[in-house]
């Protein structure tokens, strides 16, 4: 039994030594030599050295960034590359010694490993890692400003990180051989501060340009009246908005206002002046918006006043028994051309319980209203009083239009001056003029305030009437009255004839 198992074992290696011997005749890679665990025998060196590249090309290698973090790449693609034809042919030559002829023997029995032949090409390990880079990138964020609750707060500054590709490709090439046979590779992360972290300064001095309140003034120049308020900044920096563009160098802000809240804002105030009052939007939308932009172009320490105009609607009037539409004029202040003008189908006379749309009397102060001066003329007693600031001025007799033509009582303004007007219908010379309203809207034909007038040019007229009515609509003053008048009323100040 023992003599045939020593038998079996004979043959086994003659027939080993059969094949080496045939492998070595025929350009073989001889049995039992392998590479990376890899049975090469019988192989001749070109197909070794495909088999060795199709193996360590599918070798694979986990990269890991320690945050939770993990890629994977080929051995080749991390640069560890292989020379498969050197180590094929290293491959190929174990046994060949012809000097030691057993070293055949050897390997056939034995079987023998040679090692690997490759290299570490860093420019494909950095070009490799730059395509996972923005992967495992995270920007830092700079400290930032923006507007809760009326006031500028800061808003943190947040650290980043990015791949540190130079570390670790140096740690590849120091570690290539444990790479090779299956060690993770530690990605090298480093941090990277935000360029801005604190805004603290910048918030303060910010805040400081939103700590006054905007002066709001209101003013009705139909009734003179005026209502002040004020815009406390907790409602006006609520209308801002920030463009930060923040460097470590040269921060810029700019405000920008929403003009859709301040529209809003004003459409509120508008109605609280009830059904008949209200602002202009777009105007005094625009009026806030600019003062809203100047209180935070610096630092205010004063108020900032914006004036708004008050503007009255048309209104409706339902004829009573008795009325007419000189009397429905007289009433509101409206000469009567103007109600006709805007009821194009009133007819030849009124009904009782007919609905007439009268002028709004804005109508009648068609320029921008000074509003720190007035003048007061009262048909009853042929007066004029002239304020200034609210202080009386001076106080004058006057005389105004005759009961055939009769001056318009209502809200008027001065709209235009000329030295010496002529008036055709009448032949007058009118010195100083002051034209206050047309009577007739289609008409340029104004009545006004002027002083003694002259016909053929020298005759003065109505010299010893004033307190009477003696003119054709005009408002009469004295010369040297009107002197002082013409330079003191420019064009704006709101004249108002009482009945």
């Amino acid at each position: 039994m023992f003599l045939l198992f020593l038998l079996l074992i004979f043959a086994c290696a003659a027939v080993a030594l059969v094949a080496a011997g045939w492998s070595y005749q025929r350009d073989r890679i001889l049995p039992g030599v392998r590479t990376l665990g890899i049975p090469l025998g019988g192989q001749s060196v070109e197909e070794a050295a495909g088999q060795l590249e199709t193996n360590w090309n599918a070798r694979l290698v986990v990269l890991e960034d320690g945050d939770q973090h993990s890629f994977t790449l080929r051995l080749s693609e991390l640069g560890i590359l292989l020379d498969a034809p050197a180590t094929a042919r290293a491959a190929f030559r174990h046994g060949r010694d012809l000097t030691a002829p057993e070293r055949v023997i050897q390997t056939v029995l034995d079987g023998a490993a040679v090692q690997p032949i490759w290299y570490f090409d860093p420019a494909v390990a950095h070009n490799s890692l730059q395509t996972i880079a923005p992967r495992l990138e995270v920007r830092p964020v700079n400290a930032g400003i923006e507007i809760v609750d009326a006031r500028v707060q800061a808003t943190p500054s947040l650290p980043g990180r990015q791949l540190d590709i130079e570390a670790t490709v140096t740690w590849l090439q120091q570690n290539a051989p444990a790479v090779a046979f299956g060690e993770a590779v530690p990605l090298v992360v480093r941090g990277v501060e935000p360029e801005i972290a604190d805004v603290s300064a910048l918030v303060a001095e910010l805040n400081s340009r939103i700590g006054a309140p905007i002066s709001l003034r209101a003013f009705d120049p139909i009734i003179g009246e005026t209502q002040n308020a004020e815009i406390p900044p907790e409602v006006w920096a609520g209308w801002l908005a920030l463009d930060v563009d923040l460097t470590a160098s040269n921060p810029q802000v700019n405000w920008r206002v929403d003009e859709t809240q301040v529209a809003a804002f004003v459409q509120a105030q508008s109605e609280a002046l009830g059904a008949d009052r209200y602002f202009q939007l777009e105007p005094a939308t625009a009026d806030l918006v600019t003062a809203t932009t100047a209180m935070v172009g610096a630092n205010q320490e004063e108020p900032h006043e914006v004036r708004l105009r008050v503007f009255h609607r048309t209104s409706q009037h339902v004829v009573q028994s008795g009325e007419t539409l000189s009397s429905i004029a007289f009433d509101y202040g409206i000469p009567y051309p103007w109600i006709q003008q805007i009821n194009p189908n009133l007819g030849d006379g009124l009904t009782v319980g007919q609905s007439v749309t009268i002028p709004s009397p804005d109508e009648m102060i068609p320029l921008p209203v000074v509003e720190n001066k007035r003048i007061v003329v009262s048909l009853e007693q042929q007066r004029m009083w002239v304020y200034e600031n609210g202080a009386l001025k001076w106080e004058w007799v006057v005389s105004t239009g005759i009961d055939s033509s009769p001056t318009a009582p209502g809200i008027f303004q001065i709209q235009s001056h000329e030295p010496n007007a002529y008036a055709s219908i009448w032949d007058l010379w009118m010195p100083q003029f002051m034209g206050i309203y047309r009577p007739v809207p289609t008409s340029e034909f104004m009545n006004g305030f002027h002083g003694f007038p002259t016909r053929n040019g020298s005759n003065l007229l109505w010299t010893n009437s004033l307190g009477r009515k003696v003119t054709y609509g005009c408002i009469l003053v004295s010369n040297d009255n009107i002197a002082l008048l013409y330079d003191w009323a420019e064009e704006g100040v709101i004249v108002e004839v009482r009945p």
